[in-house]
């Protein structure tokens, strides 16, 4: 039976976020009726709601869900009604990539998540007087208060964690987190550079500070970023405003360079820094996006000596597995994600919105 709930749709490319009344469909064999707990609101959402990707709209979009499941599809094995579950991206489960642990890299991952709106078989999940919204984003569409949700996004965690404090783990934060863990793998000694303390970037600072690396330099212009980026586990903070990037790294290795650099930032001249402050056999891992089409020159001699640069989707993580061991880290205080969270009522969504495109939130989380 479809369910009627409340919604944040967005009705063109630029226009705010406004609640409606939507429709979900009946759910699928391999779907699940969440009810919304909580929902961050991550950079991801708001390129989309730009008009920067051509997802349909009008639309509702959020990624990083987090509820209770209310009932399952008729093949849906994983979880049951009342089940506590962190929403993260879909897959197609049968690809090679899919099948080799690597669901990021999903052979339909795209349409699947990100510029479909629809599901596999070119259905709609949500409508409004009768007509098809874009919906099925990153197979969640979690800005609502009831949301139909692919199997494959559905993952099990811990009911005594709070849904608010672990919502952000379905994107930003395992993205910043698998940079590290599952690229990087910081050896005993390494040096670990981190560009740009947002909801990413201090993740991947946190994951650092849990690893054998030794040196954790956070690069940011905002001041209390970068102090917040100390209290997480930042050994070093450089502003970004100041001296060259390169300059600055080989002052505090010793003129060896960064072993691994995690780019937030999404700026290619920054992501030209970086591969630049690489010390021999160092890794780039490319994270933030830039508008597609960005391309960046390369010194071809400078990576002579071994440089990689790897790009990175949601920190390639397996997130059946990846995501409850980052719950019980949160459960411990070992990845204290509140101090980069701020919550804000539904209904305020797009005052949290603007506070995140000024600055003034890390990582907002919606409430309903």
């Amino acid at each position: 039976m479809s369910i009627t709930t409340r919604a944040a749709v967005v009705e063109s490319g630029g226009a705010p976020f406004t609640l409606s009344d939507v429709v979900l469909d009946d759910p699928a064999p391999h779907e699940a009726v969440v009810r919304l707990v909580a929902a961050g609101l991550c950079h991801t959402d708001l390129g989309v709601a730009s008009g920067g990707l051509p997802f349909p709209l009008p639309g509702v979009l959020g990624h990083e869900g987090a509820g209770v499941v209310e009932s399952v599809g008729s093949a849906v094995t994983g979880v049951a009604p009342g089940d506590h579950v962190v929403l993260s991206f879909t897959s197609c489960g049968d690809c090679r990539n899919c099948h080799g642990g690597h669901p990021a890299y999903c052979a339909g991952w795209l349409p699947l998540n990100l510029i479909g709106g629809r599901r596999a078989d070119g259905t709609s999940t949500i409508s409004r007087d009768g007509e098809p919204l874009g919906g099925h984003f990153f197979g969640q569409s979690s800005f609502a208060e009831r949301a139909l949700v692919d199997e494959r996004s559905l993952v099990n965690v811990d009911p005594a964690v709070p849904l608010a404090s672990i919502a952000p783990l379905g994107c930003g934060v395992q993205t910043g987190v698998g940079a590290v863990w599952n690229v990087l793998k910081p050896a005993t000694g390494s040096a670990i550079v981190v560009l740009g303390a947002g909801a990413v970037g201090l993740s991947a600072v946190m994951a650092a500070a849990l690893t054998p690396a030794t040196t954790i330099i956070a690069v940011d212009r905002v001041a209390e970023r970068l102090q917040l980026a100390k209290e997480l586990g930042a050994t070093h903070t450089v502003d970004a405003s100041g001296p060259p990037l390169g300059e600055a790294v080989a002052e505090i290795t010793g003129g060896q360079g960064a072993d691994g650099i995690v780019e937030t930032t999404g700026n290619t001249t920054v992501l030209r820094q970086g591969v630049d402050a690489l010390a021999a056999r160092g890794t780039l891992v490319v994270v933030g996006a830039p508008p597609f089409g960005s391309e960046v020159a390369l010194d071809v001699n400078g990576l002579l000596g071994g440089k990689r640069v790897v790009g990175l989707t949601l920190g390639d993580s397996e997130t059946q597995s990846f995501i409850p061991a980052l719950v019980e880290l949160v459960k411990a205080g070992r990845l204290p994600l509140d101090r980069l969270i701020a919550t804000y009522p539904f209904a305020d969504i797009d005052q949290a919105v603007r506070d995140m495109t000024a600055g003034r939130t890390i990582k907002p989380v919606l409430l309903f």
